[in-house]
């Protein structure tokens, strides 16, 4: 009993360490970038991602093959799609990536790819926790994702990680983050993976008031 005890009280400052560091460093940088340290902040953003994932992975329960084969298959699919979407404007447009999201392969930035790991894995277990039904949670999930999407392309050319041709960002960008979400939430789903709610609602929440803050400071 004592035992379990104990691994349970590592768990749970293990957790909220985690949820202590995300929320520091979101809310450091919006201060940082607010009163002009913008270049500075958002060159390190491939520190934060890293962190961010590093973190997921400490914090997520169910380490198995399944929960490695998933981020292989969010890695690498969202870098295919994305490599498809800069060389021939398929699925999201016309648009290329900048500077600040770190070093690419083939004109495409791996953090990217890390990006879509870590929103579908936090999405996933925010829906997982919400919905027993497979459909509902796969729905909920992509649409967590593409929620967030609205706020983080209004941010993504002023940062310079990525802009669309005419600075305008057509409507297929969202339509596509839609039927690729509902894809990699089906993959996440089939493969039965669970836990790591409470870190996952507080980097998603941590993440939307961040890109909703910026989305108000640049255009309102």
């Amino acid at each position: 009993m004592n035992q379990i005890l104990h691994i349970n009280c590592i768990s749970i400052n293990r957790i909220n360490i985690a949820i202590f560091i995300i929320w520091l460093f979101h809310l450091t940088a919006m201060l940082g970038v607010s009163i002009g340290y913008e270049d500075w902040f958002v060159s390190k953003t491939p520190i934060n991602l890293s962190l961010i994932f590093i973190l997921l992975l400490w914090n997520f329960p169910n380490k198995s093959v399944r929960f490695g084969l998933g981020i292989a298959a969010f890695f690498l699919g969202g870098m295919l799609l994305e490599w498809m979407g800069v060389h021939y404007g398929l699925f999201f447009g016309s648009y290329e990536y900048g500077t600040n999201l770190g070093p690419k392969i083939f004109g495409v930035p791996w953090f990217i790819g890390i990006n879509w790991a870590v929103l579908t894995i936090a999405t996933a277990s925010i829906s997982s926790s919400i919905f027993k039904n497979k459909i509902a949670r796969i729905f909920l999930g992509a649409g967590l994702m593409v929620f967030l999407d609205l706020f983080l392309e209004q941010s993504a050319p002023i940062f310079d990680f990525w802009a669309f041709e005419n600075g305008i960002v057509p409507l297929k960008n969202y339509m596509a983050w839609f039927g690729i979400s509902i894809l990699f939430h089906f993959i996440y789903q089939s493969l039965k993976l669970k836990g790591g709610s409470k870190f996952s609602y507080h980097l998603y929440i941590a993440q939307l008031i961040f890109f909703a803050y910026f989305y108000g400071f640049y255009n309102l």
